[in-house]
């Protein structure tokens, strides 16, 4: 499983997403050059598969803002399986026997 040591988020064309990278000053650069802007990225200090980067950055201070928590929140609905909660069951035998 790919592991990142640096996250964040950025804005390009208006719309706001997480950024994953394993190098920091290479990452900025290259959203830099893209034109993207309200960069923020963060060294984690250790290496975090994007499940894990996500939880993080959902508690992490400097990413609070109403933007930033939509983009990882959207970002977990429909990347990352393992941290949303699901939503309806399994069916269970029971559910298919007709009564």
């Amino acid at each position: 499983m790919k592991t990142y040591n640096t996250a964040g988020t950025s804005t390009a064309n208006g719309v706001t997403k997480v950024r994953f990278a394993n190098d920091y000053v290479g990452r900025f650069k290259i959203l830099v050059k893209n034109g993207h802007e309200n960069i923020n990225l963060i060294e984690l200090g250790e290496d975090l598969t994007k499940a894990e980067v996500c939880k993080v950055l959902l508690a992490h201070p400097q990413f609070q803002s109403e933007e930033q928590q939509s983009a990882i929140a959207e970002f977990v609905v429909r990347n990352v399986k393992d941290i949303v909660p699901a939503t309806t069951a399994e069916p269970t035998i029971a559910d298919n026997i007709e009564a």
